[in-house]
């Protein structure tokens, strides 16, 4: 009997001594964490850009970046990245450390392209984090100022008169721009050729050429050019017209009410990265939102904020993956 309650007594001390171990463990981590997001950021933070420069997300993360610059005392520098409908950059990102050093900026295409890759060198909802939405815009639809299209209707009526015939435009296979055509295409019961280009700069310069009929361009990136009259805005895709091009009409007003589909911009952190450096490089990049000169030149550029906490952003970033994933399917797109 004795043994045994010694043998107990034993057992009790070193499970108490596991648990204070455990404790300490526990209280060493968070003091960690909260030491490591008090002192974050202490060097210089990268962006990875898996586009082109001078695409959407390009613009917007260089006038975050700027901001954040500014406001840690350290520099934010973008870093390009393109390829492989942003896979390549993509990818830097994920097999990255996970401290809040490297982050991703993509565009929507981060939740196009699970609908058009069979298995992609990541997992979208395991492999990076979700950490702040930089700000949203419209498409404009886009053709040569000197081309054959006038008008939406103009369009229409020459890809249904040949049908397979006529060529679109997009920043790649995959891209947002990409499936924002398709789902246009079936809106219209139309049927049309894919070009897909390495970014929105070169399949801009192609269609202002007249080599594509059009490109599902993000406004920010094809303002100069159609200011400039070098191209024609056959619609945005927003409901109403956009401020900063009130000449162009809606597609829903050119008598299509239900057509809506919009581009947005946003940051990833590689997963793992600890919840508090998370927690604060959202903080910042809202707070960026209200820098006079980020909202002066998001409202030159058709961006509109619209901050959201990591926990809203996730959400939003499943909805439009669900979205895309149907449009995908309807336009009988084969994963590649």
């Amino acid at each position: 009997m004795m043994l045994r309650l010694r043998n107990q007594r034993q057992r009790a001390l070193k499970l108490g001594k596991s648990l204070l171990a455990l404790s300490f463990l526990a209280l060493a981590s968070l003091t960690y964490t909260q030491g490591h997001a008090q002192s974050y950021p202490n060097r210089t933070v990268k962006m990875v850009v898996p586009l082109t420069t001078g695409s959407g997300a390009d613009i917007a993360g260089r006038l975050v970046a700027k901001s954040l610059t500014e406001t840690w005392k350290q520099s934010v520098i973008i870093e390009n990245r393109p390829g492989a409908g942003g896979l390549i950059g993509t990818g830097v990102v994920v097999n990255s450390e996970p401290d809040g050093y490297t982050l991703l900026v993509q565009s929507a295409s981060y939740a196009a392209n699970p609908a058009i890759y069979k298995k992609l060198p990541y997992d979208p909802l395991k492999s990076l984090v979700d950490v702040a939405i930089l700000g949203q815009t419209p498409y404009v639809m886009i053709t040569a100022a000197d081309g054959p299209y006038q008008s939406i209707r103009d369009l229409v009526i020459a890809a249904k008169s040949k049908p397979g015939e006529i060529t679109f435009a997009s920043a790649g296979v995959g891209s947002s721009s990409h499936l924002a055509a398709e789902y246009f295409n079936q809106v219209m019961g139309i049927k049309l050729i894919h070009v897909p280009y390495k970014g929105s700069p070169e399949a801009i310069s192609d269609t202002m050429s007249g080599r594509t009929a059009f490109y599902m361009a993000p406004l920010d990136t094809a303002i100069g050019q159609l200011k400039g009259g070098k191209l024609r805005g056959l619609g945005v895709t927003s409901k109403i017209r956009n401020a900063v091009v009130p000449d162009i009409p809606s597609i829903a007003e050119q008598g299509y009410p239900t057509f809506e589909i919009g581009l947005w911009f946003g940051v990833w952190a590689p997963a793992a990265t600890p919840a508090a450096v998370i927690k604060k490089i959202n903080a910042d990049i809202n707070q960026s939102m209200q820098d006079p000169e980020v909202k002066t030149a998001y409202e030159t550029k058709g961006i509109k904020a619209t901050p959201m906490s990591p926990a809203e952003f996730a959400k939003f970033v499943r909805d439009e993956m669900a979205k895309y994933q149907k449009i995908a399917k309807e336009a009988n797109i084969e994963p590649q």
